[in-house]
């Protein structure tokens, strides 16, 4: 837009424009928009508090819980049976004394008895036994207890023989074991390929809830949805055959022992480079393949200020690697700072030059554009994997498909290192807020792949933004006119209808766009924006922050928006109801009538095409819609008129475009000048 976002009737004044209201009801589709309905202020879901600030950041009271792990797991790749023992150091940050600890076992899903197996129906998920639990022990100092815990599907309950008072720490340690879902288990897999099966492990170890000042302990119970999670510092060992290689979040502690030296000179050239780098050849791979050593070997990782960890685990698997353009961070205990890496590991059938060859191009990139424009990425590594297929994001590495490539590759790529954003710094409630984590890293993605290589995969176009012809504006109509579709802020935990990707990415991601282009604008946006993710990374912001946030710092009252895209399934609707010149003389001026006909009252541009091609536009701003549905505006006179349009350029999604244009003019009788055909004007 070349005029600034949400004007004011001043600058139409001063624009030589006049706007009348009229304030006689107009129906559309059985609706009458109410003005009063429309700009009343929303009441947020979540108050404000010590813990939450009225400008939407956290209070002079905030607090947040912390879960640090230990953790050991070895694979065995003959049964698919992981066995682990862990030790969880819980810390209670808050003012609240906790007399039980809540964990979460989620591989329970798989459980024929669980409630995401009776959701799911016969045709669901494969089903397992689920999380076995060995035992369960509380540590204090050098004394031991071992505790009956209480399981409820996928939920492990600890009661505490006295309450863990403010300010305290609990640790216990907890051995369990269990057999891994099959091909795809959710978003978890064993995979074949040429050259061995690939375990994408996620999921497998009993993870903390998250004791919040909201709900206390939230424990929805994983149906195979998404996830809440506190933060902490984790260091986890994984045994595995000799011949595998394993790649996991955070940073490998201990590569001389895991790597031959010639993987580990290639490891520290590729910290050099701004090219992929080779570090596990195809010649590894086979060696790997067909003489397989024997015995095995324990990969170490270390990960601090992290809500999870995952890793992936094969003898099939390539591996190349190039440094982040990123300035090095605070190393790992024992380890001296290094350059960061951008990672990829896929097998042979990923090969290709528009397929896996580009995918650290593609990683160095996201984590580039994510870190300069929005906040630093705040991992020693970044990994993308080519298994399964999940597109499932975890802590510094992401599952996709070892058969992606071309724009898919690129979008999915950018799309699950982006999560790194969202949740995994700004640590929302997926389970009840979905839109907060897709909508919010959706939007982001739609500019890296503007921003990308002269747009070379731009604009974004696929299942989860613009997905019928890339124009957002156009795609969105179907959803905002479908009855199926419940309102963003619906929870999230609940099944909804229709297409999954519609509201929690696209509309979310949508919005996100329309609150930068076409309300506030990237000025005013952008810094915002900026703020919010600056002030909840690793804390947990609800949608009430984020709204209260963005209007502080944009200085705009968005009652009305936030209610009408995210309370509501309200939309635009404008039609063109009359087109004049005032007193029949074009020297006077010419008269345009808009009626609002929808709910939700974007700004809207106006454009007057002239009888010589020239054209005149005036964005009508949202507050002219308060005091009624009908406004008039008057441009200034002295040339004829060819045609009239409201929203030429498909900026805002009215979902009734057919009355949006007006036919060309049409001359009269000499000596009474010119006036405008009213053909084809809506009413």
């Amino acid at each position: 837009m070349s005029a600034p976002y949400t004007m004011r009737l001043c600058y139409l004044m001063a624009c030589g424009v006049l706007v009348s209201l009229s304030a006689r009801p107009v129906r559309a589709q059985g609706v009458v928009p109410d003005p009063n309905q429309i700009f009343s202020p929303v009441a947020m879901p979540t108050p404000v508090s010590a813990y939450r600030s009225g400008d939407g950041t956290p209070g002079p009271m905030a607090w947040k819980n912390q879960a640090d792990y230990r953790i050991a797991v070895t694979l065995d790749p003959a049964t698919h049976e992981l066995t682990g023992e862990e030790t969880v150091t819980y810390h209670n940050n808050s003012p609240s004394s906790l007399p039980v600890l809540w964990v979460q076992l989620d591989q329970n899903m798989y459980r024929a008895d669980s409630r995401r197996a009776a959701m799911s129906g016969p045709a669901g998920a494969p089903h397992t036994d689920g999380m076995q639990i060995g035992s369960v022990t509380l540590m204090e100092g050098t004394a031991t207890q071992e505790v009956t815990p209480l399981i409820s599907d996928t939920r492990m309950q600890i009661t505490l023989p006295h309450p863990l008072a403010p300010g305290r720490m609990q640790v216990f340690r907890v051995r369990w074991h269990y057999t891994m879902p099959g091909a795809w288990g959710g978003r978890t897999a064993v995979s074949p390929s040429k050259n061995g099966d690939i375990y994408e492990i996620a999921q497998f170890y009993p993870r903390m809830a998250v004791f919040d000042d909201v709900r206390g302990w939230d424990t929805l119970p994983y149906v195979g949805d998404e996830f809440y999670l506190d933060y902490g510092s984790f260091d986890y060992a994984v045994t595995v055959p000799a011949s595998f290689l394993v790649v996991g979040s955070g940073a490998l502690v201990n590569p001389a022992q895991v790597l031959s030296p010639a993987q580990q000179l290639r490891l520290a050239q590729a910290r050099r480079s701004d090219t992929r780098v080779m570090i596990r050849d195809l010649a590894d791979v086979e060696a790997a393949a067909h003489a397989p050593p024997a015995g095995s070997r324990t990969w170490r990782f270390h990960m601090d200020n992290t809500r999870d960890v995952a890793f992936v685990a094969s003898p099939a698997l390539l591996w190349d690697a190039a440094k982040l353009d990123l300035p090095p961070m605070a190393p790992a205990p024992g380890m001296k700072p290094e350059a960061r890496l951008g990672m990829s590991v896929y097998p042979v059938e990923g090969v290709g030059p528009q397929a896996w060859d580009r995918s650290t191009e593609y990683v160095r990139h996201t984590i580039a554009y994510f870190s300069h424009d929005w906040y630093p990425y705040p991992w020693p590594t970044a990994i993308n994997v080519g298994g399964h297929g999940a597109g499932m994001e975890y802590p510094g590495i992401v599952f996709d498909g070892m058969h992606d490539r071309d724009a898919k590759l690129f979008w999915i790529t950018t799309h699950e290192l982006g999560h790194t954003w969202f949740p995994m710094i700004v640590g929302s409630n997926e389970r009840r807020n979905g839109f907060m984590d897709e909508g919010f890293n959706t939007f982001i993605d739609s500019l890296a792949s503007l921003h990308f290589n002269n747009g070379e995969f731009a604009p974004k176009h696929d299942g989860e933004y613009a997905p019928d012809t890339g124009r957002p504006a156009d795609d969105i109509v179907k959803v905002l006119r479908d009855p199926v579709y419940r309102p963003l802020m619906a929870p999230s935990y609940i099944p909804g209808r229709g297409d999954r990707h519609a509201l929690p990415y696209f509309k979310a991601a949508y919005g996100l766009e329309l609150l930068r282009s076409q309300i506030l604008g990237p000025a005013r946006f952008d810094p915002a924006f900026r703020h919010y993710i600056a002030a909840w990374a690793y804390r947990h912001p609800t949608p009430s922050d984020f709204f209260r946030l963005m209007e502080s710092d944009a200085g705009e009252d968005l009652s009305w928006f936030w209610r009408g895209w995210y309370f509501t399934n309200a939309a635009p609707d404008y039609a063109l109801a009359g087109l004049e010149y005032v007193g029949n003389d074009p020297e006077k001026g010419v008269r345009v009538t808009v009626r609002n006909k929808g709910t939700l009252p974007l700004p809207v541009t106006l454009q007057v095409t002239w009888a010589d091609g020239t054209t005149t536009r005036r964005i009508l701003p949202t507050e002219i819609w308060t005091k009624g549905n009908e406004a008039v505006v008057t441009l200034p006179g002295g040339r004829l008129v060819r045609s009239a349009s409201l929203d030429p350029d498909h900026a805002i999604p009215d979902i009734d475009r057919s009355n949006n244009e007006s036919t060309s003019v049409a001359p009269v009788a000499a000596g009474m000048g010119m006036v405008v055909a009213r053909r084809n004007i809506m009413p």
